[in-house]
């Protein structure tokens, strides 16, 4: 019988006298003249298990995997309840001990930096393991809302022909220069946004929502941003402006409630200043705040920002408002017409769209939303305004021409999400294999 390392610890006194088989990586080694003691971990739980070996075993370095068969017997020692009397031991993938000199799995700290640079042994780390295992449940707790609310999980294309975000800040996809011998036949692009699609599957579908990778060539090295991101993007039918604002705070608000709960331990273990429960419930405790753009601008001016109506919220405001001015998350809508992407619906003051950011402590916008422009005319007088290419945009114009109801939706940046729960200060340092400008992290 192989238990994972969480189980077993989960069972405590239960297993005594029980005979089990673990495996694992070694953590940790001391020995005696008798004895000889090894911490493992299997990657299941942040915590370990001890083992003890009634022999010095010279060749179990840091960093080695074992299998031990062995007896479960109540510990000796306070640091845990049991332990593991081992009776046979295999060994795997013996290594030099000066190779294991040179990597980050020295029990020792290390800058976040040397891990990223070394990404490929960051999740036997403590501290790396822990991120991932949060990362987990927070995305198995996404999938869970939305199963629960009757949404449909839908697979967008990576590969597309149409920008979402009116940018030029793609990457482009192709085989050849000459379009003519290229795989696709035109240009093509990893996709900025699954949206467009979704819209699509949402006027057939009704509640759908899409949760994958997309792509961004910002010239940004920032710690608030990446090049590879994941994306949650629901888009439901007969939504407006309102009902987007009071799905997308219901569904943080689960998301944090659960995670304090799923991933207790490992947020434990991130938590040494003691400011992430803290953070999370401060979340829990408060309503979001929603403000028309018209307001923050005048509340920024009456605070000294040399701000006009019509210029874009930068991180610097982002983080006055919710840190000093309101202390708490919100949600800015109804933004200028030319600061937002063509398919935003168009307000009656013709000014504003139906436009809406929910802002957040640390990292700044989370979420990013609207209501879908869904009448024709004014969506196609936006592609002219916007000087959009309209051969690309026919089939998403189609999807209004063929009967359409007012929709609405928004993206949640699930890396961000990640970042604040975590309270981490760089972006990098919540997702597996990092890629941002000038560095692709192996």
């Amino acid at each position: 019988m192989c238990n994972t390392i969480k189980e077993i610890l989960n069972q405590k006194t239960r297993l005594i006298n029980k005979h089990l088989v673990v495996k694992g990586w070694v953590k940790h080694k001391r020995t005696n003249k008798l004895q000889t003691f090894v911490i493992i971990n299997d990657g299941s739980t942040i915590n370990n298990l001890q083992i003890i070996i009634d022999k010095e075993y010279k060749d179990i370095n840091l960093g080695i995997y074992l299998k031990i068969k062995g007896l479960i017997v109540l510990s000796q020692g306070k640091q845990q309840p049991i332990e593991l009397l081992a009776q046979k031991i295999k060994i795997y993938g013996l290594f030099k001990s000066k190779d294991f000199q040179q990597t980050i799995l020295q029990p020792k700290q290390h800058s976040y930096n040397k891990l990223r640079e070394q990404s490929y042994l960051r999740f036997r780390t403590n501290f790396f393991s822990s991120i991932m295992r949060i990362r987990h449940n927070v995305s198995y707790l996404i999938h869970q809302y939305f199963h629960t609310n009757g949404f449909y999980y839908i697979h967008t294309p990576i590969i597309t022909n149409s920008d979402a975000e009116g940018s030029s800040n793609l990457f482009k996809v192709t085989t050849f220069n000459d379009l003519n011998d290229d795989f696709f036949g035109e240009n093509a692009y990893l996709t900025v946004s699954g949206q467009m699609h979704a819209e699509a599957a949402a006027l057939g579908l009704r509640k759908i929502y899409t949760f994958g990778p997309t792509f961004r060539a910002e010239k940004s090295n920032t710690p608030r941003h990446l090049a590879e991101f994941w994306m949650v993007e629901p888009e439901i039918a007969f939504f407006n402006l309102t009902n987007n604002m009071f799905l997308a705070e219901d569904l943080i608000k689960y998301i944090i409630k659960n995670i304090i709960i799923l991933s207790q331990s490992d947020l434990e273990s991130l938590d040494k200043q003691n400011l992430i429960f803290h953070n999370l419930k401060q979340i829990l405790n408060k309503e979001f705040k929603r403000i028309p753009y018209s307001k923050v601008i005048q509340i920024l001016i009456k605070n000294g920002y040399d701000m006009k109506w019509g210029q874009d919220i930068n991180y610097e405001h982002e983080k006055f408002l919710v840190d000093i001015y309101f202390k708490s998350p919100i949600i800015i809508f109804n933004y200028p017409i030319d600061i937002k992407p063509f398919y935003m619906r168009k307000n009656k003051d013709q000014q504003t769209v139906a436009a809406m950011d929910i802002i957040f402590p640390h990292v700044g916008e989370i979420i990013g939303g609207s209501q879908r422009e869904e009448r024709y005319k004014i969506l196609l007088s936006q592609i002219k305004y916007f000087k959009l290419n309209r051969t690309r945009l026919e089939w998403y114009l189609k999807t209004r021409i063929f009967s359409t109801v007012p929709h609405s939706g928004f993206g949640l940046g699930f890396d961000r999400l990640i970042q604040f729960i975590t309270h981490m200060k760089n972006i990098k340092d919540v997702i597996p294999f990092p890629r941002s400008i000038k560095k692709i992290y192996t």
